[in-house]
């Protein structure tokens, strides 16, 4: 089933059109990707609706939307309103977590259709990704990997966190990302010990761990993984560290397979930390699923009681945190098979230093 088809799915007698804001869904839907517009689904039509800044690439791109160009003169509300009379239009379903309060009044009060929150029938179907989905995903994280691969032999003392951060954007897009999956975080020494902290002047010196998240996007499809790396040696208790968050993601993996709760998933890992006396340096979950976003569901975390359901993607990134000493994460990506999961970051995971 086309990505539309699943959309046009959802309608029915009490639901009789979609109205999609987010860049994630328009590009679902359209099985591409347009900066700004809104998309009207109908089972009597599509309808994209962008500025002429994009109505070319709309046109030469999109599948299954008419595309119209929304100009000074035929503004979003007036270009909607005519696909809701068009159509026949009764209610529109929308996406509530992603639609700002503004936006919606303004909907609300000039639309002519009844809006209804459809966040998650919506997105849900971006939890299992198609065959095709996949294969982007695959070549996004082969280019992560040869990114790393490069930035390794970067790494200097006496260069800050924001120079390296900058030679590994150089290297993502180097080897063929089409944008950032976010913006990477590359922290060293006692910044290691925050989980999402934010590179800064600090600079790397010998002893320091260097941990560094970061993912391309390829034709929209994200990619993520976090290596953590030492600088000329690591102490003993840093090699400890280490390879107590490897084994815990290893455990984890073993369990990894569609119809497993992700609770279950995280529990592995999380024993694994604690029984080696570092509960209380674990404070995140072991992963999240990705996609056209960096974070979406389902999750493999303490929080998700449900199975893990077949092809869905997501992170593997146990960590440890010592505040003011060192951190450590290690961060796959896997896609969740009936007997097992598929590993897609192919970098090494022991302990590199560079």
């Amino acid at each position: 089933m086309k990505n539309l088809e699943k959309f046009i799915s959802l309608l029915n007698d009490e639901v009789d059109g979609l109205l999609l804001t987010s860049r994630y869904s328009r590009h679902y839907a359209a099985e591409f990707d347009i900066a700004e517009g809104v998309a009207v689904v109908t089972k009597a039509g599509c309808r994209y609706f962008t500025d002429n800044r994009y109505t070319e690439a709309a046109e030469n791109g999109i599948k299954g939307f008419e595309v119209i160009d929304v100009d000074t003169e035929n503004g979003y509300i007036g270009c909607l309103n005519k696909a809701i009379a068009d159509f026949g239009v009764k209610a529109l379903g929308y996406e509530e977590e992603y639609i700002i309060a503004g936006e919606l009044f303004r909907f609300e009060k000039n639309l002519n259709a009844r809006l209804v929150p459809m966040n998650e029938r919506i997105n849900g179907f971006r939890y299992v990704k198609e065959d095709w989905e996949l294969d982007l995903m695959r070549k996004a994280q082969t280019i992560t990997d040869k990114a790393f691969a490069q930035v390794l032999g970067r790494i200097k003392p006496g260069m800050t966190e924001l120079e390296l951060q900058a030679e590994l954007i150089y290297c993502l897009y180097k080897n063929g990302a089409t944008s950032l999956a976010f913006n990477p975080i590359v922290v060293s020494g006692p910044n290691t010990s925050m989980p999402h902290g934010v590179p800064g002047e600090r600079v790397i010196q010998a002893g320091d761990f260097i941990t560094m998240d970061f993912g391309a996007a390829w034709e929209g499809y994200c990619s993520d993984m976090t290596r953590t790396v030492a600088v000329g040696y690591a102490t003993e208790e840093m090699e400890k560290v280490y390879n107590t968050v490897l084994q815990a993601q290893l455990a984890a993996l073993e369990i990894t397979k569609a119809g497993v709760p992700g609770c279950e998933i995280d529990a592995v890992a999380r024993k694994v930390i604690t029984d080696a006396g570092y509960r209380e340096y674990f404070g995140h979950g072991y992963g999240h699923s990705l996609g056209l976003e960096i974070h979406e569901a389902p999750n493999p975390n303490s929080r998700n009681p449900e199975p893990m359901p077949v092809n869905a993607v997501a992170s593997a990134e146990p960590g440890i945190y010592l505040p003011g000493k060192f951190g450590v994460r290690i961060e796959d990506v896997v896609i969740f098979k009936e007997n097992g999961c598929e590993n897609i970051t192919k970098s090494p995971k022991n302990l590199i230093i560079v």
